[in-house]
């Protein structure tokens, strides 16, 4: 089976260099994603498309082949082809029929024959032919050239015939590593959570820095969500997940900070930080979350006093856009339960906080910090690939994995209640619980210590780090379930 991959528009527009290099790095990135699937999927690079083949003897993972390329920056839709001997008119027609009877059903249409290489009939010919079985043998609205609701296409390519059996809506946006590489601060937030994925998908390689401070519960949560947003539209790519100790600042900044300022001098302080990340890391943006107005800090004064404490290029993806619109983004990213889960560490809370900061009051106030707490902050720095979150884990945990169910053990189903419903775990005779991640600690206190409980998902990570905080919270009966 064959997809021809139509590029983002804006890519078609670029110099013929760009173009090139564009094109090549989507080719890259597709190789690196599809090669996890099956070694035997290729893409080959055209100067208009791309084309990924998938051998029929696997079309097992057609499913997560388009998965995979519907998320991939870059794309701005695939086609799916089906490839038959050239044969017969009629039996040309017979192939374009089987795959658009249904999708003419009650609708106009219109055939188009894309025709290559020396044939005894022109592509005129075979339309009229094909479009007059289908209006004969379906149950169209009948046939329309001007604005039809379907376009049956198809392609002879010398004895070849191409039928394009479904279209498929990409992500749009640039090749990730195209553009520079950026380093969002997240948060584990919505805000924080779609921000990172706007620079993901416009191209820019995306590292992530998280400001700790909610301890270890905190971060566990936002790694999670972290590696959703890699795993799901970044994994060609090799990025890093960086945390920084900032519970002694913000205690810093409580004591020493009129109320006022408080969210205006937190922002700066963790701008500094990054600031030094990025140097490090030879970065030169930083992304956040903001949008105009909605809290004190993110008011166009405020904003101002707050890009002045770094050099730093500050991306805002956000500046302009609604919350429930950025809410209704995490859930087409199928990140909003885990997002929804985290809760929310308040670094400071202020009665009457200023809108409209001064920078010489912001840096007077600025004067009352210890600058050895923000140096000590710098110093416990940890940084991890994306990828070895789950290696750590597993190195440092002594959870049991099996692959078997026993009679005194329960299955924990922990993925979110969509997953749950698109691909139901069968497991016949075996206690299963559905208990979404974000309930397993309420659910948990009506477990009983008779049985051992097993955590699933469906990639393993989510599990493991459940119940490594199970664990480390005195549930000892808690292992992991992954099937062989």
């Amino acid at each position: 089976m064959k997809y021809i991959v139509k590029l983002f528009p804006e890519i078609t527009i670029k110099s013929k260099p760009v173009r090139k290099r564009f094109i090549q790095r989507l080719q890259s990135n597709l190789q690196i994603t599809l090669k996890r699937i099956d070694d035997d999927i290729r893409v080959s690079l055209f100067w208009d498309k791309l084309e990924v083949v998938l051998p029929q003897e696997k079309i097992e993972h057609r499913e997560a082949l388009c998965d995979a390329m519907a998320k991939a920056p870059g794309i701005q839709s695939f086609i799916e082809v089906v490839e038959y001997p050239l044969g017969s008119f009629h039996e040309a027609y017979e192939h374009a029929f089987a795959a658009y009877k249904e999708r003419v059903s009650g609708k106009t249409f219109k055939v188009r024959v894309k025709r290559s290489g020396k044939h005894d009939f022109k592509s005129t010919d075979l339309e009229r032919y094909i479009g007059g079985g289908i209006l004969q043998h379906g149950d169209s609205l009948g046939v329309d050239v001007h604005s039809p609701d379907v376009y049956v296409d198809l392609e002879v390519k010398g004895e070849k015939l191409f039928v394009f059996n479904r279209i498929y809506a990409g992500l749009g946006g640039y090749p990730l590593g195209t553009q520079e590489p950026v380093l969002s601060l997240i948060s584990g937030g919505f805000d924080s959570v779609v921000s990172s994925y706007m620079t993901m998908r416009r191209g820019s390689k995306t590292h992530f820095l998280f400001f700790n401070l909610g301890g270890k519960a905190h971060q566990m949560g936002v790694e999670q969500v972290a590696l959703h947003l890699w795993q799901q539209y970044g994994s060609c790519a090799r990025v890093k997940f960086v945390s920084v100790p900032f519970a002694e600042v913000v205690g810093d900044i409580l004591q020493n900070v009129h109320h006022s300022y408080m969210g205006v001098v937190l922002k700066r302080q963790m701008m500094r930080a990054a600031e030094k990340v990025a140097d490090h890391m030879k970065i030169d943006a930083l992304v956040t979350g903001e949008s105009i107005a909605q809290v004190s800090s993110q008011t166009l004064p405020n904003l101002a006093v707050i890009d002045r404490s770094t050099t730093k290029i500050i991306i805002r993806p956000l500046i302009t856009t609604d919350k429930q619109e950025i809410v209704d983004r995490t859930k087409a990213l199928g990140c909003f339960d885990l997002v929804a889960s985290i809760p929310e560490y308040c670094g400071v809370i202020s009665d009457r906080p200023t809108t409209r900061a001064k920078l010489e009051k912001v840096e007077a106030e600025e004067l009352n910090l210890d600058s050895a707490i923000l140096e000590r902050a710098l110093e416990q720095v940890r940084s991890t690939k994306i990828d070895d979150i789950v290696k750590n884990l597993e190195a440092k945990a002594e959870i049991d994995v099996l692959s078997k169910v026993s009679e005194n053990q329960k299955i924990v189903d922990i993925r979110a209640p969509h997953e749950q419903e698109k691909k139901p775990l069968n497991m016949p005779g075996c206690d299963i619980l559905l208990t979404p991640f974000y309930e397993l600690e309420a659910q948990m206190q009506h477990w009983s210590d008779e049985f051992e409980y097993l955590l699933y998902c469906e990639k393993g990570v989510m599990s493991q780090l459940h119940a490594q905080n199970l664990q480390e919270k005195g549930v000892l009966n808690v292992k992991v379930y992954r099937p062989e």
